[in-house]
């Protein structure tokens, strides 16, 4: 009897996981296609969002007057379309203002679609890239990258972490085969330099240690440049924002980071309190770089290190959590147990149901920070022994924190 020996092609089986991450990417994508096209058309939108801080200071700086002068901020804002109460000012460094200049050319629409393209741009060349590390495996993990809630919130809001996401990861990518640019890029992560406390510390003792001084280089001319050009553009930009850091608006506002919750159950007005987290994670940062300084590998105890920093960050709203997609990702990638992709999505829809019911101020999100921490050490237990046995050592070393107005002032 004849038989049939071409062997008949298995149908690819899907799994929980890979239903869950469908629906979620389905959603949140869905979501994001309407806001772009929305945003264009609606000059209320365009205005009504974080974006006009940036707009606003745009304008400022063309004019040649004070873009931290709350007074003429608020005009600008509220002209351009907000609605809220209170004015949102700027509050990245300085340094960061030579990205919000160009706004001022525009009108607001233009400005907040262009905008808006330039962060998705960011976030997609973070995707491509960390996909690419990995070797481009042929999965579906990916899509949980374009689909971080945290990500979403920075663009409909237009805020600036997905500039410091983007450094972070061509950080990643480029740091031993072209370190001068990777340097460079750190320029962006820079924007808003509270969130990379313990990563800068061992950063620094890395560079050192491993002689990349060519990385070095590229930092500090991304950071000498960017310093020039905020001088020629306003002179008197970093005596005004130190002037604002200053200020009770910013002193008293509560953000939703377990830091800042720490101050306010302790003292409101003793700022320092808030950075006893980040100065207790950076110790243990270098007990973790010494201990493994032979070996250091940025993708795999960097990715933890960056977890903690944004852990333990003086300071940290829910869309700064998108700096944790390459750790998070890397943690999909690797782990053998299917079931915390399923997690993964659960945490991600979480707390995009939260950002449809609580305003970004709201103490509602202060376990979002850690809970990426305990996934990414379960996912990486699960990957292998090698990794379980590296992940032990480090349990007893984990940085700790205390978790407590509605702002009217902008983060960076």
């Amino acid at each position: 009897m004849a038989t049939n020996t071409n062997p008949v092609a298995a149908r690819p089986r899907y799994d929980l996981a890979d239903i869950s991450i469908a629906i979620l990417s389905g959603v949140v994508l869905a979501i994001a296609g309407i806001f772009f096209l929305t945003v264009p058309l609606s000059g209320s939108m365009a205005g009504s969002r974080d974006f006009v801080a940036y707009y606003a200071t745009g304008r400022q700086l063309v004019q040649h007057a004070d873009p931290y002068d709350p007074a003429a901020i608020r005009m600008i804002e509220h002209s351009a379309g907000l609605t809220a109460n209170g004015v949102l000012l700027m509050r990245n460094p300085p340094w960061g203002l030579p990205l919000a200049y160009p706004l001022g050319f525009l009108g607001v629409r233009v400005a907040a679609a262009l905008w808006s393209l330039i962060l998705l741009g960011c976030l997609l060349t973070t995707v491509y890239l960390v996909r690419k590390m990995h070797g481009s495996p042929p999965s579906y993990v990916h899509w949980l990258a374009l689909s971080f809630t945290p990500a979403l919130m920075c663009l409909t809001m237009g805020q600036t972490s997905l500039f410091a996401l983007l450094g972070l990861t061509l950080f990643l990518r480029f740091h031993r085969s072209h370190p001068f640019g990777a340097g460079a890029a750190l320029w962006l992560c820079m924007l808003k330099p509270h969130l990379f406390l313990p990563f800068a510390v061992v950063l620094c003792l890395w560079i050192f240690f491993s002689r990349s001084y060519k990385l070095l280089a590229g930092a500090v001319v991304a950071m000498g440049v960017s310093c020039l050009l905020t001088w020629l553009i306003d002179p008197a930009a970093f005596a005004n924002y130190t002037a604002l850091m200053r200020s009770p608006a910013v002193v008293e506002e509560f953000i939703p980071s377990l830091s800042d919750s720490l101050r306010f159950l302790i003292d409101k007005q003793a700022v320092w309190l808030q950075y006893v987290p980040a100065a207790l994670a950076c110790l243990w940062a270098v007990y973790y770089f010494w201990r493994n300084r032979r070996n250091w590998d940025w993708m795999e105890q960097g990715n933890l290190l960056m977890l903690v920093s944004l852990a333990a960050a003086p300071y940290a709203f829910p869309y700064d959590q998108c700096l944790a997609i390459p750790a998070v990702i890397h943690g999909a990638y690797t782990t053998r147990k299917r079931p915390m992709l399923v997690v993964l999505t659960v945490i991600l829809a979480l707390i995009g149901l939260e950002a449809t019911k609580f305003r970004i101020t709201s103490p509602f999100y202060l376990w979002s920070a850690p809970i990426w921490f305990a996934w990414y050490l379960v996912a990486r237990a699960s990957s292998g022994e090698r990794a379980a046995a590296a992940l032990a050592k480090l349990l007893p070393a984990q940085a700790t924190s205390v978790p407590g107005p509605e702002a009217n002032y902008l983060r960076p």
